[in-house]
Protein backbone atom coordinates (compact mmCIF):
# COMPACT_ATOMS: atom_id res chain seq x y z
CA UNK A 1 0.00 0.00 0.00
CA UNK A 2 1.47 3.27 -1.32
CA UNK A 3 1.62 5.85 1.29
CA UNK A 4 -0.86 8.73 0.07
CA UNK A 5 -0.38 11.30 2.93
CA UNK A 6 2.38 13.75 3.76
CA UNK A 7 3.42 13.67 7.13
CA UNK A 8 4.94 17.06 7.20
CA UNK A 9 1.49 18.50 5.73
CA UNK A 10 -0.28 16.66 8.30
CA UNK A 11 1.95 18.02 11.09
CA UNK A 12 1.44 21.37 10.29
CA UNK A 13 -2.52 20.89 9.83
CA UNK A 14 -2.60 20.02 13.20
CA UNK A 15 -2.11 22.07 16.35
CA UNK A 16 -0.31 19.63 18.79
CA UNK A 17 1.85 16.37 18.27
CA UNK A 18 0.85 13.45 16.17
CA UNK A 19 1.59 10.06 17.40
CA UNK A 20 3.11 7.54 14.50
CA UNK A 21 -0.01 5.30 14.61
CA UNK A 22 -2.32 8.48 13.78
CA UNK A 23 -0.30 8.63 10.06
CA UNK A 24 -0.67 4.75 8.88
CA UNK A 25 -4.75 4.54 10.14
CA UNK A 26 -4.90 8.03 8.06
CA UNK A 27 -3.31 6.80 4.77
CA UNK A 28 -5.65 3.34 5.58
CA UNK A 29 -8.83 6.00 5.58
CA UNK A 30 -7.75 7.93 2.80
CA UNK A 31 -7.47 4.11 0.52
CA UNK A 32 -10.43 3.46 1.70
CA UNK A 33 -12.12 7.14 0.44
CA UNK A 34 -10.18 6.92 -2.88
CA UNK A 35 -11.97 2.46 -3.71
CA UNK A 36 -15.20 3.85 -2.67
CA UNK A 37 -15.19 7.26 -5.18
CA UNK A 38 -13.74 4.32 -7.50
CA UNK A 39 -16.66 2.15 -7.25
CA UNK A 40 -19.37 5.18 -7.69
CA UNK A 41 -17.86 6.15 -10.77
CA UNK A 42 -17.54 2.56 -11.95
CA UNK A 43 -21.07 1.84 -10.89
CA UNK A 44 -22.45 4.83 -13.23
CA UNK A 45 -20.28 4.00 -16.18
CA UNK A 46 -17.58 6.32 -15.74
CA UNK A 47 -13.99 6.25 -16.24
CA UNK A 48 -13.05 9.69 -14.05
CA UNK A 49 -13.58 10.20 -10.47
CA UNK A 50 -15.67 13.36 -9.74
CA UNK A 51 -15.16 15.14 -6.97
CA UNK A 52 -19.23 13.85 -6.51
CA UNK A 53 -18.37 10.18 -6.15
CA UNK A 54 -17.10 11.50 -2.67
Amino acid sequence: MADLIVKAAVKDAIDGNVSGDFYDALDEEVHEILADAARRADENNRKTVQARDL
